[in-house]
């Protein structure tokens, strides 16, 4: 026989087991580097959750909105697995705007690009050969470049940071040829006491200067010990000195620094004529920015490798060019030529209508490129982690987990945490901006269990957080 009071005591017991259970805090361990670096708590955001458990186990602001830098990615490129599928390859179209006689092009070539992220230089040479293959030998016309399909703000390169000829910059194109940019390659010569530059690809409208000095010294940080200048010249599209100034230690072995200097289409068109006349075709005309005529049969069309490749570059090497054609191919689905044009709004509305469709309100999520170059995207730690969560019982979990550096072993995360227990057990993307650091992914923990981690710092000492994050990962690695 059941008494009230022992009615009320099952009710009582029965709430608390229903009722949420409060996560724990920072460890002390956490706390205590924050502080050393002068780091309110109030800067911090983050959110820890086992995979399978129903509440998390660690939170701090976690619903406070947050510029995730880089973090972001992972919002992109799990929404491009899930709504475009991870074999899905973006087509870039060639038609010949004339007629084509004993392999000989009577008219234009017409190149119509859809977004590809990665038309590399080995992609793009690929595409060259594929179009040589038709027997196509001689364009007697001009190369015409198409990049219609994107609607986007007209920005400039240099408009976020003063930085125009930095890689991570780049502004997308429909048509994006190589990223637009070149390699500086440094080769220390101790037997002439000096360092070898090599640019690649190098057009004729680029000259180097070369003052480097070789040193016996350490190689800790060797991009600071060097100066690269960029000169204009008086054509500013494709008239550039690049002037090299510094030490460069013998130590450091083969490094590379990238510069993206000319305009895209005196670029392509450089590129073009070289890998064109390597395979043995001739070209007499110039290039021109334009659109396919219509009705046109394409005569190749080159598809990009697929996104679950794709996917990898961008989240272990924080590709942030790939990062944003992805964003906008996000708005056209699965069908880029019949959704045209891509545009930053169609992108906004998919991923909001994707998230719901997931039962996931995320109110403070601002996306303004899905790259995290921004100083306006904003999402939560909670609701980072929550994604996280999504995603790991998604059918395309392990492309996507597959796609974010492994700790102490690839990636952004090649050199972090070596040395320690998490070495080789966490798959994590990275973030970095002025005044933004974040860090977020999953990690096994020392009794094999899934955990997923976020942690967020937005204050003006963040590049100097690492030391507190990394303390919380092999903290969460550790606890009983």
């Amino acid at each position: 026989m059941v008494t009230m009071k022992g009615h009320l005591g099952l009710l009582v017991w029965l709430m608390v087991l229903a009722s949420p259970v409060a996560a724990a805090e920072l460890p002390s361990i956490v706390k205590q580097k924050l502080q050393q670096l002068a780091i309110p708590e109030t800067a911090v955001g983050v959110y820890v959750h086992e995979t399978g458990a129903r509440e998390p186990l660690l939170t701090m602001n976690a619903d406070t909105a947050m510029n995730p830098a880089s973090v972001m990615k992972l919002l992109t490129t799990y929404a491009g697995l899930e709504l475009l599928g991870p074999a899905y390859t973006w087509p870039t179209m060639l038609y010949a705007d004339g007629a084509i006689i004993d392999g000989v092009l009577h008219g234009d070539l017409v190149i119509k690009g859809y977004g590809d992220p990665k038309l590399d230089l080995e992609n793009f040479w690929l595409l060259i050969h594929r179009l040589r293959q038709t027997g196509l030998h001689e364009i007697k016309g001009n190369l015409v470049l198409d990049n219609s399909h994107y609607q986007i703000p007209d920005d400039h390169p240099g408009d976020f940071d003063g930085q125009p000829y930095r890689t991570y910059n780049i502004i997308p194109e429909a048509l994006l040829i190589n990223y637009r940019t070149s390699t500086i390659h440094l080769f220390p010569q101790p037997e002439k006491n000096a360092v070898r530059v090599v640019i690649d690809p190098l057009p004729d409208s680029i000259q180097v200067q070369n003052h480097l000095k070789l040193t016996q010294g350490g190689c800790s940080d060797w991009q600071n010990a060097l100066t690269i200048d960029v000169l204009s010249g008086k054509s500013q599209d494709n008239d550039f000195t690049v002037v090299l100034k510094g030490n460069f230690s013998q130590h450091c072995g083969k490094q590379s620094y990238m510069l993206s200097l000319q305009k895209s289409a005196i670029y392509t068109r450089d590129l073009f004529k070289r890998l064109w006349a390597q395979q043995g075709g001739m070209f007499h005309g110039d290039v021109i920015v334009g659109r396919a005529p219509s009705g046109l049969t394409p005569l190749k069309i080159y598809q990009s490798p697929p996104l679950a490749e794709i996917v990898r570059g961008i989240n272990k090497f924080s590709n942030n060019i790939a990062a944003r054609q992805l964003y906008l191919a996000l708005g056209t689905g699965e069908n880029a030529a019949q959704q045209s044009p891509a545009t930053l709004a169609k992108s906004d509305a998919a991923v909001r209508q994707w998230l719901a469709g997931k039962q996931l309100n995320f109110p403070e999520l601002v996306v303004e490129n899905g790259s995290g170059l921004s100083r306006k995207e904003r999402i939560s730690a909670r609701h980072m982690g929550q994604l996280l969560l999504a995603a790991f019982n998604s059918p395309v979990m392990p492309e996507f987990m597959s796609s974010m550096p492994i700790a102490a072993v690839d990636g952004t995360l090649r050199n972090r945490f070596a040395g320690t227990a998490v070495k080789g057990l966490a798959h994590m993307k990275t973030g970095a901006l002025n005044n933004v650091r974040g860090l977020a992914g999953y990690m096994l923990d020392k009794a094999g269990r899934r955990i997923v981690i976020v942690f967020f710092v937005n204050h003006d000492q963040a590049g100097q957080s690492r030391v507190a994050v990394d303390a919380l990962v092999q903290w969460l690695y550790s606890r009983p």
